[in-house]
């Protein structure tokens, strides 16, 4: 079942949060969203092949699938893109990723299936129009790819955070915002300790963010921030937090016996 993030009429934003559970083993559980302006749709981080049939059922009570006009892939992990071929396949939409993970696409879909369709975002990001508005790739790289993107929407105010914010807590829990943040740590410092590729990076990004007018920090994996109190609490705690190669010693680096 979708969650409505947004919707004034006219442009709507929705997050899937239940296509992986507990049945599928030990797959991590992983968030889609679907953006539509004025009839016309972006899908962000669409999943692996185990999410597919049930976000292609869900959409159909939103928007028609062969309509949407863009997969939009943070990064090009399987939790995040794995399903792209069949997405291709029932659509015309472009899939808009990283100019450094274009050419490993391919390797996802049939043959010949992806030519002319995957246009790679510059490192600098850039606007993607859609309907009467734009969708804005914010750069996150080392977050915790090389070639990472975010991804904003004006309209909303949502910053889809993609690794950044993630929290790995109970599946029940993860329809709840975050209401007491310290409490929530828990779930997700040993996540961003390893993920995350430094402090300094970090501290980067959370300088571009504190320029946006962010209303609801949207992560993949987990529990959303919604509000601006609970997204700047986020932001002052992961803007000091060591991590990464930060937390490297030679100890990290030894030949086992």
């Amino acid at each position: 079942m979708a969650i409505e993030l947004f919707n004034n009429g006219k442009h709507q934003c929705l997050m899937f949060n239940d296509l992986v559970d507990d049945s599928m083993g030990d797959a991590v559980q992983a968030n889609q969203f679907l953006i539509v302006d004025n009839g016309n749709g972006a899908l962000l981080d669409p999943g692996g092949n185990m999410t597919y049939n049930g976000l292609l059922m869900e959409m159909h009570n939103y928007f028609p699938p062969k309509r949407l006009a863009y997969i939009l892939a943070s990064h090009a992990d399987p939790d995040i893109i794995a399903s792209v071929n069949k997405w291709m396949i029932h659509s015309d939409c472009k899939v808009m990723i990283s100019k450094l993970w274009t050419r490993f696409v391919p390797h996802f879909c049939s043959i010949g299936n992806s030519a002319g369709r995957v246009d790679g975002i510059p490192d600098e990001g850039m606007n993607l129009p859609l309907g009467q508005t734009v969708v804005k790739a914010i750069p996150a790289h080392f977050m915790h790819s090389e070639g990472c993107f975010q991804f904003y929407d004006p309209v909303s105010k949502i910053l889809f955070s993609g690794d950044m914010g993630v929290s790995l807590v109970p599946h029940e829990a993860i329809e709840t915002p975050v209401e007491d943040f310290k409490s929530h740590i828990q779930f997700m410092e040993g996540f961003h300790r390893r993920y995350m590729i430094s402090n300094k990076v970090c501290r980067y990004w959370v300088n571009m963010v504190r320029t946006m007018d962010v209303e609801m920090l949207v992560p993949q994996h987990g529990r959303i921030f919604r509000g601006k109190k609970m997204v700047n609490e986020f932001l002052n705690w992961i803007e000091t937090l060591p991590c990464g190669v930060d937390l490297m010693t030679q100890e990290n680096y030894k030949v086992p016996n």
